[in-house]
């Protein structure tokens, strides 16, 4: 069965889930990452991408990610309809991933942002990475150039994030530098071990 030692990676987009990965990945987590699968799949599906919002967000066989994503999250209904696309596609990807990582018999993260809104994945267990709302906004307009408006856009297409770490298994609190966050990861991932039947990590 997949997803039987899974454990969600999630949180709200700017909140350090990437950050997070790395720390994992270094002590011996496997992690499949869905945005690198949902951006597989979207240039995949370029042909589709055309037919529903037009021909000027696909440029030298690549979609416009940046461009399709103004669109998208300024406009609910087209949002629901790359959703309904991109979702069923990324889910099969991921499944697959994780029947491979299952059969090592031990636990794995899989980075699902929309894992709590989408409701899609049979996971039990999640681990929400933590910011304050301000630190988020902040984060993401500094990361990717966004003004004000377009950041507080993406941010309100996901889940609020105290909502996020109020449903979550784990939380690391990452609102402190490097150091905080690292001792964060390592707490949980001894937490995870404790509570992990012959865990092999």
């Amino acid at each position: 069965m997949a997803f039987e030692h899974a454990i969600v990676l999630t949180g709200g987009i700017a909140t350090g889930k990437s950050t997070v990965a790395k720390i994992f990945a270094a002590q011996g987590f496997e992690i499949i990452d869905a945005d690198r699968i949902a951006h597989r799949v979207l240039d995949e599906q370029q042909e589709r991408v055309t037919a529903i919002f037009g021909c000027g967000f696909v440029k030298e066989g690549k979609v416009d990610r940046k461009a399709l994503g103004a669109v998208v999250f300024a406009d609910k209904e087209k949002r629901r309809a790359l959703e309904a696309l991109l979702h069923p596609l990324i889910y099969r990807e991921i499944e697959k991933e994780a029947q491979k990582l299952d059969a090592l018999g031990k636990p794995y993260l899989v980075d699902i942002p929309l894992f709590f809104e989408t409701n899609r994945y049979p996971i039990s267990r999640s681990l929400v990475v933590y910011t304050t709302k301000a630190q988020q906004l902040k984060r993401l307009m500094q990361r990717d150039g966004y003004n004000t408006q377009n950041a507080q856009q993406r941010i309100d297409a996901q889940l609020p994030i105290d909502e996020k770490r109020d449903k979550a298994t784990y939380v690391i609190d990452n609102t402190g530098d490097l150091a905080h966050l690292k001792a964060e990861c390592e707490r949980v991932m001894r937490s995870v071990k404790q509570t992990t039947p012959a865990c092999r990590l």
